[in-house]
């Protein structure tokens, strides 16, 4: 993808975040569409690219009432609306549309029109892991996280540290679910889920949503909004099966999707000014920043506990790359599909108006997951034309 041809020029979450009870999974869609729309100071007919997961495109158009000429329906988890970004990049590149609405909806809490959880029983899950009680996100996710531990002397006081330091960062943000202050006691002594997973190491449960708009940079400068530019992009798949993963201790999906993205950037992870790592559980920020090259293998937990990714906090400067500003799915949000949020706040970094707005920054990258270690993708925005 040519570097800096596509910008971003309208950004929202939903009116509300949380708690959202009288609301469907489409009005969800809707609502984060319409503020995304406001926000770029648009109409839905001037919309002629829609791309969604957790809801059909065709329901989403239509209910929007737009007419697309192109569609992108990718589904691979919460990091689908990464891949939306890429997608979309290509397409306005290629001039199959204009101007493209990607939109995300979830009624994780409330589980209004939401479907469940469960496999097939004829998929590979539901044939090899299922049976054995690898049933849900939880006793899925130890796998990889007891082998990492095992190999690198990773501790349950290294994984509790993870939530305390973006619960620092959620207390900055006033639109966070949870802010007040917690310690590694707090989070050791929260109720067990899965081991090592206690209650507070585990992503929230909520319900909301978010939408972007882009469009081609040359139209972007016409925008109410300040552009935020794609720089790089990256996408990979491994394994439905995160028992079939090629190596416990190192996502290849991550690897593969964050050096393509850095490689089209023509940036190294030193360049990095902000950084957003899908955090569902807290051992998922340690592999990022190792699989992204911020840090070598085995030493993300090290570098996390010693406040590299930290706020300031007491008097102390802030680490040198600051990491989930916006509190994460361990404190912020977490509907289910996690990925928009950290868009959202990536491009809330690149146009300066974040609630904790790291100084000066001018390259966020945006790095997801899908499943459980399935799929990531990988967005890097800035704001220098």
């Amino acid at each position: 993808m040519k570097q800096k041809s596509v910008a971003v020029v309208g950004a929202a979450e939903t009116t509300r975040l949380g708690k959202i009870p009288d609301m469907s999974v489409i009005g969800l869609h809707a609502d984060a569409a319409l503020n995304a729309l406001a926000d770029a100071g648009l109409k839905p007919g001037d919309i002629d690219g829609v791309a969604t997961a957790g809801e059909n495109p065709t329901a989403i158009a239509h209910y929007l009432g737009i007419t697309p000429t192109w569609v992108d329906g990718t589904a691979v988890g919460g990091c689908s609306f990464m891949l939306h970004v890429r997608h979309a990049a290509a397409a306005i590149n290629e001039g199959l549309c204009k101007t493209v609405l990607i939109t995300h909806g979830e009624s994780g809490r409330s589980r209004v029109g939401s479907s469940g959880f469960g496999r097939s029983p004829s998929s590979l899950m539901g044939q090899f892991e299922m049976p054995y009680g690898v049933t849900s996100p939880p006793t899925m996710f130890t796998i990889p996280a007891l082998r990492y531990m095992k190999t690198f002397g990773v501790t349950e006081e290294d994984l509790a540290t993870v939530a305390v330091i973006q619960r620092e960062w959620a207390a900055k943000n006033p639109r966070a679910s949870f802010k007040d202050p917690i310690t590694v006691d707090d989070v050791l002594n929260s109720p067990m889920i899965a081991w090592p997973f206690r209650m507070l190491m585990c992503c929230l449960v909520t319900d909301g949503g978010g939408a972007l708009i882009l469009t081609s940079a040359e139209r972007a400068k016409d925008f109410p909004q300040k552009p935020v530019y794609v720089l790089g992009t990256g996408e990979s798949v491994e394994t439905p099966m995160v028992s079939q993963m090629e190596d416990f201790t190192t996502s290849k999906a991550f690897r593969v999707s964050g050096k393509k993205a850095f490689d089209e950037a023509g940036i190294k992870p030193s360049d990095v000014n902000h950084l957003m790592i899908y955090d569902a559980f807290a051992h998922l920020p340690i592999y990022g920043l190792e699989d992204l090259g911020f840090c070598e293998r085995g030493e993300g937990a090290a570098f996390i506990r010693e406040r590299n990714t930290a706020p300031p906090s007491e008097g102390k400067r802030g680490g040198k790359l600051p990491l989930n500003t916006n509190g994460g799915g361990l404190s912020y949000m977490h509907s289910g599909m996690y990925g928009m949020y950290a868009l959202q706040e990536s491009v809330r970094q690149m146009r300066g108006i974040a609630p904790a707005q790291v100084p000066g920054a001018k390259i966020a990258v945006s790095h997801g997951v899908g499943g459980m270690f399935a799929a990531s993708g990988t967005i890097i925005f800035t704001n220098e034309a």
